[in-house]
């Protein structure tokens, strides 16, 4: 048996917890103590995990160059690693939900081993992945992020309520743009976000059945956004050349532009959206308006609250 130290001192440790610090020491790693958390009072374990055997998990962003050359730099100044990251086990490898850009830039470092806190819990790595605050995601990132939990959930338990996870997924609407995201990464989801964000809401459905409706919701976003690159271009070419000239064009054609009591479904909102767009007309509007309304739209960015 592994000795630890352990807090509450002299405290009987659960089973799951000492068969994991053995499953580590088996992986040549080493574990050093054990643990209740101040919050919940979950047991938790510390210890130094070989790099080798730690991963990221599958369904979370990917890594930002700018983030990781900037890691990679400050543990070379300071000639050490500071802050653990934490891990699940899982199947003989060591997820990371929160710590991917520390385990590489470890590991691009020459790192060989990682201290991690390790939980015994390994459905705990979605939650940690909601509340992640290692690096702010932007739309696309955390966008991404959903669907490869979703498909993860999806393999797992099919037959779950797709609203089970709302905590999980955080927003409806990045499991819509998530689906874009993976067939055009250059989508511009900012535009529609808008719009999603007040009538995608999560399914009752199961998981199994709730995907199909996932993807025709995308399939309307992208005819949406087939129509509004179309008028982009046309409008180039009136002379029309302004970078907020998208944002114009489907900010005129939301039919939630006004403040309204009762909100039309998901499809009702996005087909009302297409038609405007269909129905769209350059010609009644002008280079000053698409100005002013980017003018506004960026003072109105930064009077937000970050």
């Amino acid at each position: 048996m592994v000795e630890l130290a352990t807090l509450p001192r002299g405290a009987k440790l659960p089973a799951a917890l000492t068969d994991l610090a053995a499953a580590i020491e088996a992986d040549g790693g080493a574990a050093l103590a054990a643990y209740q958390e101040p919050i919940g009072d979950h047991w938790h374990l510390f210890a130094m995990l070989p790099l080798a055997k730690v991963e990221a998990t599958p369904y979370q962003r990917d890594l930002s160059p700018a983030h990781l050359k900037r890691m990679i730099e400050v543990m070379k100044k300071l000639d050490r690693f500071t802050e653990p990251i934490v891990a699940v086990h899982t199947a003989g490898t060591y997820w990371t939900p929160n710590g991917n850009h520390r385990r590489a830039a470890a590991a691009k470092s020459g790192a060989k081993m990682i201290p991690a806190i390790v939980i015994p819990d390994p459905e705990v790595a979605f939650q940690i992945l909601a509340l992640n605050t290692e690096k702010a995601h932007n739309l696309r990132a955390k966008a991404l992020e959903v669907i490869r939990m979703y498909r993860a959930r999806l393999e797992e338990r099919p037959k779950s309520a797709e609203r089970d996870f709302a905590f999980e997924f955080e927003r409806a609407h990045y499991i819509t743009l998530g689906l874009l995201y993976e067939k055009k990464p250059r989508f511009s989801g900012g535009v529609y976000a808008p719009l999603l964000s007040r009538v995608d809401g999560f399914l009752a459905k199961q998981l199994k059945d709730a995907i199909e409706d996932r993807e025709e919701r995308a399939a309307q976003v992208e005819r949406a956004d087939d129509l509004a690159v179309a008028l982009v271009a046309a409008g180039k070419k009136r002379g029309l050349m302004h970078p907020y000239l998208k944002n114009f064009i489907v900010a005129r054609s939301n039919p939630l532009s006004r403040a309204r009591k009762n909100l039309p479904t998901c499809k009702a909102a996005l087909a009302s959206m297409i038609k405007a767009l269909e129905e769209f007309d350059l010609g009644k509007i002008h280079f000053g308006q698409i100005r002013d309304a980017a003018q506004i739209a960026a003072a109105t960015s930064v009077a937000e609250p970050s």
